[in-house]
């Protein structure tokens, strides 16, 4: 009986769940091929690294660690970018995770002096052995120089433009004569192998231009408008102007200023902005011009007779054209007269305007006053007349009839030559400012 509980122990005590050994043994099946694979797969990642570290000079020194795909970089460099280098290149491995940058630089300062020392040996035997490149390169930008401007200067279409602006004719040449030379200059630049610099120089251009356009906005715009102006060209030296309520004689057209010399031989300079934006009356461009002046006449004379009389004085004037003819007509009517206003035409090539204006003026006062056409009196006065000749006024009487000087006024042609003299080379009206 004792036997029989005894073998019942032992029996119950060697019993096995069949559950829990298929559970160690799945367990077991799915780490071994983790433990497996984990080692060889870091040791992978160790060579290749490995193996492309030491492809570059300056990181052969470099040491990588792997381990679960986290790559950990030990050792010491000579410079900033080396470090970084270093770190993109494991970085760019398949099956990295993670890069552990513990790399250094180099405290020692001989070696860094020694090394920047060998790159500078570097460039200079590059330099040297580029030289018969360097010297090709320059050859090509001096040809393409001398090119442009032949090219430039023999365009018939340049030629034919140059009649009739000088300026935009002298802005064109530079213009083929730019892109030419650009164009070898880029050959040139291949031929170095560094056409990466024109990017960056038109880059830097665009910004600096950019920056510089905000900073001389005036500058710029009084250029353009010169430009705009030298293609209209509105005026031409010489040429009697007013420009807003400036009036003066044309001298020069500048990039950034039109030049005027005053009736009172003042030289004034105009913003091209503000000559360009404002009312430009040019009294030269039509050499024909009217002048006007205006008289009272008594209600006791007879206004038609004034106005035949004004007009055949008008017409006898020195500088007066037939053609438009003078003439006369009644402006205003008040209770003791009437407001006679009278016209006449002239040619400035060969007369003043003021000077006309003033002798004729001076006639029909002259011719009125003879024929007894006079203008009321503020006063009433009483006179006695005693003969026939007493009727006509004294002023009249003492009136010469002598005419006086109505030629073209030249008084400041000596100062407008002197000045347009002073702007040579600089006169966009000027044909030679395109040379």
């Amino acid at each position: 009986m004792v036997h029989t509980l005894t073998a019942g122990r032992q029996n119950t005590g060697m019993t096995i769940n069949p559950f829990r050994i298929f559970l160690l043994a799945l367990l077991l099946a799915l780490s071994l091929p983790l433990a497996a694979q984990s080692v060889p797969d870091d040791v992978h990642l160790e060579r290749q690294i490995a193996h492309l570290l030491n492809a570059q000079p300056a990181l052969r020194g470099i040491r990588a660690s792997a381990e679960g795909g986290v790559i950990t970089l030990s050792g010491q460099v000579l410079e900033p970018e080396q470090r970084k280098a270093a770190a993109d290149i494991a970085g760019g491995i398949r099956g990295v995770k993670q890069v552990d940058n513990e790399i250094t630089l180099d405290p020692n300062l001989s070696v860094r002096f020694g090394s920047a020392l060998d790159e500078v040996q570097a460039k200079l035997v590059r330099l040297i052995a580029s030289l018969p490149l360097l010297v090709v390169a320059i050859l090509i930008v001096a040809i393409a120089a001398w090119l442009g401007g032949f090219i430039s200067g023999r365009m018939r279409m340049l030629k034919r433009l140059s009649r009739h602006n000088p300026y935009m004719d002298g802005l064109l040449r530079n213009i083929v004569k730019t892109l030419v030379v650009l164009g070898g200059v880029l050959i040139a630049l291949d031929l170095l192998g560094a056409t990466s610099l024109v990017g960056a120089v038109l880059g830097s251009a665009g910004v600096v231009g950019l920056v510089l356009g905000f900073a001389f906005k005036d500058i710029a715009e009084n250029y353009v408008s010169g430009i705009l102006l030298s293609i209209r060209q509105p005026f031409a030296p010489g040429d009697t102007v007013r420009i807003d309520s400036n009036e003066g004689r044309i001298v020069a057209l500048t990039s950034r200023a039109t030049v005027l010399i005053t009736a009172d031989g003042l030289n004034l300079q105009l913003p091209n902005a503000l000559v360009f934006k404002s009312v430009l009356t040019n009294f030269t461009r039509n050499p024909r011009r009217r002048f006007d002046f205006s008289t009272v006449i008594d209600t006791r004379s007879s206004w038609n007779d004034a106005m035949d009389i004004g007009i055949a004085a008008i017409r006898g004037v020195d500088g007066v054209l037939t053609d438009p003819a003078p003439t006369a007509l009644i402006k205003e009517i008040s209770n003791d007269g009437a407001t006679m206003q009278y016209f006449g035409w002239i040619d400035q090539r060969n007369n003043d305007l003021s000077k006309t204006r003033s002798e004729a003026m001076r006639q029909v006062r002259r011719t009125l006053r003879k024929a007894g056409i006079v203008p009321p009196s503020p006063v009433q006065s009483i006179r006695l007349i005693r003969g026939e000749d007493d009727g006509i006024d004294a002023a009249a009487a003492h009136e010469m009839h002598q005419p006086r000087d109505t030629s073209a006024d030249r008084t400041l042609d000596a100062s407008v030559q002197e000045a347009h003299a002073a702007e040579e080379g600089q006169n966009l009206l000027d044909h030679k400012a395109a040379e």
